[in-house]
């Protein structure tokens, strides 16, 4: 879905949100309260200068709106591949982008992220699976790695790992099984305003995707094992 046509069906024709270049920004009101957007758009590389975009925008809503809720809208195609941004650290401004969102669910702002088109990679690692809660739209596509690149850092045969990801959502792209993974919490379909209010309402504010996971059958092992490094702590 395109980002503009999205933002409408949230917060209707005045939702203010501005793209410049791949970033998005923009206060909407929804319900009566600003709500701050931080997002991009046309399938953006990740690299040292939008990271550090979003996570001013991040941390200018933490320092200026104690408790704004925050909505992060996602579109990307993972971090920027580029001899520039690996010389500039796009690690480390990465990791500055996924501290600055750890902070503001610190200071109690709700974190909401929303894969509307494409999440890759780095790209989403450091936004919306450090949120709250991510959500989908049924029709975005999401993966951290293809298979023929899964293959090549496992060692593990392509032929093997396309069998594995029939029956094993580790090994498999797509929201459904993020969903089974606990990764995705929920998909929003029909009324997106109305999902978008839920999320806002009822998200947890700890950390529930390897319970999720468990529970759904995605992860059966990652919960446990959490929670028996808890107890060793």
């Amino acid at each position: 879905m395109q980002w503009n046509t999205l933002a409408e069906r949230l917060f209707g024709a005045q939702h203010g949100i501005v793209a410049d270049g791949d970033l998005l920004s923009g206060t909407p009101t929804f319900d009566g309260q600003p709500l701050a957007v931080i997002g991009t758009t046309n399938h953006a590389p990740i690299g040292v200068r939008l990271a550090l975009a979003q996570a001013r925008a991040v941390l200018d809503t933490v320092a200026q709106h104690p408790g704004r809720a925050i909505l992060l809208l996602i579109d990307t195609q993972g971090q920027q591949l580029r001899r520039r941004d690996e010389l500039l650290g796009i690690n480390r401004a990465m990791a500055h982008l996924g501290m600055a969102i750890d902070l503001a669910r610190r200071h109690g702002h709700r974190v909401v992220g929303l894969v509307y088109d494409q999440a890759l990679s780095g790209g989403f690692i450091t936004s919306g699976l450090i949120a709250d809660a991510c959500y989908a739209l049924p029709e975005a596509e999401i993966r951290v790695m293809r298979i023929p690149a899964m293959a090549r850092v496992t060692k593990l045969p392509e032929a093997r790992l396309t069998e594995l990801s029939q029956s094993n959502p580790v090994f498999a792209p797509g929201v459904d099984n993020y969903v089974a993974m606990g990764g995705v919490r929920a998909l929003w379909e029909g009324d997106l305003a109305a999902a978008l209010r839920e999320a806002l309402a009822h998200t947890p504010t700890d950390d529930v995707r390897a319970r999720d996971g468990a529970a759904r059958g995605g992860r059966q092992l990652a919960a446990a094992v959490a929670q028996r490094v808890l107890d060793a702590a």
